[in-house]
């Protein structure tokens, strides 16, 4: 297996490369250097940028936006894409409900929706989580009862990344009772200003609001915005998590984030000598390197597998994507904290026996803010799309046979 890139393949990164740079406003860029959140509108522009461009869908049909590019220059593109590091085009739309309408919607769906969700007219979140159901997913209970041309909806979702943000939510629901759970479950899109929607946000460890519980409460759902057939969502949502587990790998933001970490090493020091000198350091940013070099070849066989693999047939690599990418980027945040140091403590106690403490922050760089809170925060990479731990049964009793 050849893993070398061709001179039209490098070309196109070249290509790829010189776009963001000239088109990809600085302040956003820079949002991402820093670490810190794009927000909407941030998003927003940039995808609207990207699809101007013809760039916004690269894996969609060619007929629905996509670009007709061979899986080596998808990976190209992504790997670029995050290493820059640019805004990802928003997840929920173009990677998950996207390709589900495309790949199972009817025509009206289709016309409708997708020339909408490439531009980002229209924001979506995702509705597959309850409590008690998360990655045993089909045991959700949110059910939706047909009543003439509508669905009824009532139920709750839960860890609703930027809900409060969506126009469309799409879910995955109960229309069957009766026989094997995986076998009673719909995919349907739903409108979020629809009467009998609660968006309550949560707040996540490192005080932010990105994620969100959704309710429903008698909430009607027409039933043409039902996808394919009913009691069919979980072969659905089973196409979507695929393209969730491949993706979530981020090789290019791991990247990116020990580039910036030497940087800041290399800034950063403990007495006279740079931190990025200290031979302990080195041999932990070394390993951490080796590991997401052997991750990229992993990912680079997955891509070259995509040629000749049968279409449908899972590739047992990319479920360690997942799995590896997520842990290499938690130890990019750990790495952080080190050079840090004190600075990224988000507040220091204050001792009531010792008057002269205060509970004001060290003031350090600015660079340094965002340390603490994304550490907190990552810890969830290694839980969405299905926690590692389960991950690593599946890949043992379904894949290898163990």
């Amino acid at each position: 297996m050849d893993l070398r890139f061709t001179p039209e393949e490098r070309a196109f990164r070249q290509e790829v490369r010189t776009f963001f740079q000239e088109n990809l406003p600085q302040e956003i860029r820079q949002k991402l250097v820093d670490g810190r959140h794009p927000s909407k509108d941030d998003i927003v522009t940039w995808q609207k940028i990207l699809n101007k461009k013809g760039w916004a869908v690269p894996n969609w049909p060619v007929e629905w936006g996509g670009t007709g590019w061979d899986p080596v220059r998808q990976y190209i593109f992504l790997d670029e894409l995050q290493s820059f590091p640019a805004p990802s085009p928003l997840q929920f739309g173009v990677y998950m409900v996207g390709p589900v309408i495309a790949q199972f919607g009817n025509e009206a769906q289709k016309k409708h929706f997708l020339p909408r969700i490439a531009n980002l007219d229209d924001w979506w979140c995702q509705g597959f989580s309850e409590p008690g159901s998360g990655s045993d997913l089909a045991s959700l209970k949110t059910k939706a009862l047909r009543e003439g041309d509508h669905y009824i909806v009532n139920g709750q979702k839960t860890w609703t990344t930027l809900g409060q943000h969506a126009d469309w939510i799409f879910c995955l629901v109960r229309t069957d009772a009766t026989v094997k759970k995986q076998e009673g479950i719909s995919f349907l899109l739903i409108d979020m200003k629809t009467p009998g929607i609660t968006v309550r946000p949560i707040q996540t460890i490192d005080g932010g609001h990105e994620v969100n519980e959704v309710f429903f409460d008698d909430v009607k759902v027409p039933v043409e915005n039902l996808v394919g057939q009913e009691n069919k969502g979980w072969d659905y949502a089973k196409f979507l998590l695929g393209n969730e587990r491949t993706n979530i790998a981020r090789v290019g933001v791991s990247k990116q984030r020990i580039r910036r970490l030497k940087e800041l090493a290399a800034l950063e020091r403990v007495g006279d000598t740079p931190i990025l000198e200290n031979p302990r350091f080195r041999e932990k940013l070394a390993a951490l390197e080796i590991e997401l070099k052997a991750l990229e070849m992993t990912q680079l066989r997955v891509v070259a597998a995509e040629r000749t693999r049968e279409k449908g047939k899972p590739d047992p690599a990319s479920s360690i994507l997942k799995i590896k990418g997520s842990e290499i980027q938690q130890a990019t945040t750990e790495l952080l904290l080190e050079v840090v140091g004190p600075y990224a403590l988000p507040f220091v106690p204050e001792d009531e026996g010792d008057e002269h403490l205060s509970n004001e922050p060290p003031v350090g760089p600015d660079w340094a803010g965002p340390a603490a809170p994304t550490y907190f925060n990552w810890r969830k990479i290694s839980i969405y799309g299905g926690s590692n731990e389960i991950q690593k049964n599946i890949i043992a009793k379904a894949i290898l046979g163990l």
